[in-house]
C-alpha cells in the first residue's frame, strides 16, 4: 500500500525541525507521516463484509431466513405496511402498495432531504412519512416498530450493492463523515480508523476486527438479543473508546453513516443481517 507524500507544511515543519535533538525531530516526523497511514483508505479489491469473520454456526443463521431471528421483525414489519395510522387512515401499502416496489431503496439511503438541506437515513425517512402521509406520531429511534419497518424495506434490496446518491449536496456531509470516522475520541484517543482500516483481519479481545462496513443494518446482534440499527453499532463503539455517545438521530451520526455507505459503495446488502 502507498502512503500519500506529507504536504508542503508538513515537509516545511520538517525541515524546520532540523537541529533539535534526535528524539524530538522523530517524533514531529511521525505526528507528519502518521495522519496520512492511519487513514489511507482499504484497496477495492481488499473489501470485505463483516460476515466473512463471523464463525460457521452465525453464517449459517444469516443464510437461512427459517433461522434468521431478524426474519421475527420483518414478519412484524409486514404487519405494519398494511396497518392504517393515524389521522389520515392509511398505511404504507395505500400509496406504495407492494413493498416489493421498493427494491433498490434501501441501497440508496442516507439521501439528501430537502426539508432539511442535509442527509437523511432509511429510519428517518420511514418517521417522515409517517409524520407527514400518515399524519401520525414518530416512532421513537430504535423502536421495535421502526426497526421492523426499516428491517421490511431493507429486505427489499438484499444482494443489491450499496449505491449512495452521487449528489453535491451530500458531499459537504460525506467530508464530515470522513473527518469524524479520522477522529481520534474519548479516554483511549482512538479513531474509527486505526481498526477498521490498519488492523482489519487482527484480533481484539479474541474477536477478529472486521473492516466495519454497513452491509447487514439493520441487524439481530446475539448480544443484544434483539434487532438495531446501524446507529446504534456506533454509539456501541463510541462507549468502547470511553467517548460520549451522541444522541440517536444526531447529525454527526448521520454524517458518519453516509461516508461509511460511501466508503462500502458497491458491496451487496445484506439486510437484515446476524452478527456475534
Amino acid at each position: 500500500m502507498s502512503v500519500a507524500r506529507p504536504s508542503a507544511d508538513a515537509r516545511t515543519a520538517a525541515r524546520q525541525a532540523e537541529g533539535t535533538p534526535i528524539g524530538w525531530r522523530c517524533s514531529v516526523l511521525l505526528a507528519l507521516w502518521l495522519p496520512a497511514f492511519l487513514h489511507a483508505q482499504i484497496p477495492e479489491a481488499q473489501r470485505r463484509s463483516d460476515f466473512e469473520y463471523m464463525g460457521a454456526a452465525v453464517q449459517a443463521m444469516q443464510r437461512d431466513d427459517t433461522r434468521n431471528p431478524a426474519m421475527l421483525w420483518v414478519q412484524q414489519g409486514a404487519q405494519l405496511w398494511e396497518q392504517a395510522a393515524g389521522a389520515s387512515g392509511k398505511s404504507c401499502a395505500s400509496c406504495h402498495a407492494e413493498v416489493a416496489s421498493l427494491r433498490g431503496v434501501a441501497a440508496r439511503y442516507p439521501a439528501f432531504d430537502t426539508l432539511t438541506q442535509g442527509p437523511i437515513n432509511l429510519a428517518q425517512r420511514i418517521n417522515r412519512c409517517r409524520q407527514s402521509q400518515q399524519q401520525a406520531a414518530a416512532w421513537k429511534p430504535e423502536s421495535e416498530e421502526l426497526l421492523a419497518l426499516e428491517s421490511l424495506v431493507a429486505l427489499q434490496s438484499r444482494g443489491l450493492p450499496l449505491a449512495p446518491p452521487a449528489d453535491p449536496r451530500l458531499q459537504p456531509h460525506v467530508e464530515r463523515g470522513r473527518q469524524l470516522y479520522a477522529q481520534r475520541l474519548g479516554q483511549l484517543d482512538l479513531s474509527c480508523a486505526q481498526c477498521h482500516d490498519q488492523r482489519w483481519g487482527q484480533r481484539l479481545g479474541g474477536t477478529t476486527i472486521p473492516q466495519g462496513h454497513p452491509t447487514s443494518y439493520p441487524q439481530y446482534r446475539l448480544e443484544w438479543q434483539g434487532m438495531g440499527s446501524l446507529q446504534r453499532r456506533l454509539r456501541n463503539c463510541l462507549s468502547g473508546v470511553r467517548a460520549q455517545p451522541w444522541p440517536l438521530g444526531a447529525t454527526e451520526l448521520v454524517d458518519l453513516e453516509l461516508f461509511l455507505k460511501k466508503r462500502a459503495s458497491g458491496l451487496l446488502l445484506e439486510a437484515p443481517g446476524v452478527r456475534p
